[in-house]
């Protein structure tokens, strides 16, 4: 399976950078992994100006390949880590081998985006900082494919 996560901006907190480096070593046994990073905007000229910049970057990337798109959204639909993992595993089962996380920048995305992906997905009511999401979500799909490889990590 590939997995790509597509995010805007780069992480600049060290311990971030590391625990991602460290999932990024655990999925080598269950797929190949890219996080591909786009340019964030700033907030110079309005915050629609760069939900729309930003979303157009990720919409442009998006088109350079077939994959199967989740996005990160506080609307989007809940699940715990064992729903989710078979979630994936049926996606496997039903040929899906190119896999899309996005994430947004941090004012979200627009709507076009949003009703392009096959999925919106909600980590939880709570806030994080965009940077930690990353690691987050990374953790999350280490575990989502150790539970379906029946590896003890997720217990």
């Amino acid at each position: 399976m590939n997995v790509k996560i597509v995010c805007i901006g780069k992480i600049k907190d060290k311990y971030i950078t590391e625990g991602i480096f460290e999932f990024s070593k655990r999925m080598q046994v269950f797929a190949n992994l890219e996080i591909i990073e786009l340019k964030e905007y700033t907030k110079e000229n309005s915050v629609e100006l760069s939900i729309k910049k930003e979303s157009e970057e990720i919409l442009k990337y998006l088109s350079k390949f077939n994959s199967y798109e989740i996005l990160l959204d506080l609307n989007g639909k809940e699940f715990d880590s064992r729903s989710m993992s078979n979630y994936i595993e049926n996606l496997k089962n039903n040929g899906i081998s190119n896999i899309s996380f996005i994430i947004g920048g941090s004012d979200g995305v627009n709507e076009e985006l949003k009703k392009r992906v096959n999925l919106k997905l909600k980590f939880s009511n709570f806030t994080f900082p965009h940077q930690l999401m990353r690691l987050i979500l990374m953790e999350q799909i280490y575990r989502w494919f150790a539970i379906s490889n029946n590896i003890k990590y997720h217990k």
